[in-house]
């Protein structure tokens, strides 16, 4: 459960909005409204500089590009600005096609200065501040949600071996199952 962000090495794929959330959260605009509710929001000024990385998802697409790529909003406006340089949380996601999940690629990063590489312990660390965000519940517009966190062992391996940049990971994945209260 690894991405491509590399041709040899990968980012874990560390958080499912398993399928039997809200269908609506299933959807691209849904996933925007949750993201916003969990503090994320699309890039500065929507504009991202490299490329999209790609993931199998096992539903026979194959290697697919990210669908979204949204980082920590510090306040509702131009707050992706302030973690583009001063770093913070950011994912990656893609959409399986035969669940309807989205697999997210979750990771705290450093600053501009820093070049944007991932914090240390920044897979696990990203992870755990978004899993901790949705089970604490939030609202966006009209949208109030919700999410249960199932803790699961064994869909990635723990360590560094194939992590980008050398980083080593608990190699848990947090399911979140999330619902409109």
């Amino acid at each position: 459960m690894m991405n491509y962000a590399t041709r040899l090495l990968g980012e874990p794929l560390n958080i499912i909005i398993s399928g039997l959330s809200d269908p609506h959260v299933l959807t691209d605009a849904g996933l925007l409204h949750y993201a916003k509710t969990v503090g994320f929001a699309s890039e500065c000024f929507n504009l991202h500089i490299g490329g999209p990385q790609q993931a199998d998802l096992g539903d026979g697409e194959g290697r697919v590009d990210e669908q979204f790529e949204l980082r920590q909003a510090y306040f509702p406006f131009l707050g992706t600005c302030w973690e583009s340089a001063a770093g913070g949380n950011h994912f990656r996601a893609w959409r399986q096609r035969t669940t309807g999940a989205w697999f997210l690629a979750v990771s705290k990063e450093q600053w501009s200065g820093e070049n944007h590489i991932i914090s240390e312990n920044g897979y696990d660390d990203g992870r755990d501040e978004l899993a901790h965000r949705a089970a604490a519940g939030g609202h966006y517009k009209n949208y109030w949600w919700k999410a249960d966190v199932q803790w699961v062992d064994g869909l990635l391996e723990r360590g560094s071996r194939g992590v980008n940049h050398g980083i080593p990971i608990d190699g848990r994945v947090a399911v979140l199952t999330v619902r409109q209260v």
